[in-house]
């Protein structure tokens, strides 16, 4: 595997893998894929790519990658139709933070959780869930039109 640089931020002491970046930038500009899912590598202190989703899957598959117990960063590429009968698409930026997840990953996540929004341009909206009832596709699509 090539060695990935990571941009690392003083307030949290948290890196960003820099295929961070890039598999945001292909699912936003070449819409390659559905979602991306990150987790923080706490030995190496930074962001990492887990898990990415092919531009077939659905919003289920999306949910059903996501950890019950553990918290995530996602970005997910919500593709609707507006009134107006045009075709659009959205993209948001998940913090998932399960109450049953342990305090020190709730912690962390929530820590580094701005620095890395940061660094994903492009980002329409943001949500923050702790239980998958926050992750219905209906709140997606309400915020969206």
């Amino acid at each position: 595997m090539a060695f990935l640089r990571s941009h690392s931020n003083a307030s949290s002491g948290m890196g960003v893998a820099d295929d961070c970046k890039d598999i945001f930038l292909e699912l936003q500009r070449k819409k390659t894929h559905r979602y991306v899912i990150f987790k923080i590598n706490e030995k190496q202190k930074e962001v990492i790519v887990e898990k990415i989703g092919g531009a077939t899957e659905s919003y289920d598959d999306f949910v059903a990658s996501l950890p019950e117990n553990d918290c995530r960063y996602a970005v997910y590429d919500f593709d609707f139709v507006t009134e107006e009968n045009c075709q659009k698409s959205k993209i948001f930026f998940i913090a998932w933070s399960p109450s049953i997840s342990r305090i020190r990953a709730k912690m962390l996540y929530a820590a580094s959780k701005d620095r890395f929004r940061r660094e994903l341009d492009g980002v329409h909206y943001e949500i923050q869930a702790t239980d998958p009832s926050e992750l219905d596709l209906d709140n997606l699509r309400e915020r969206a039109h």
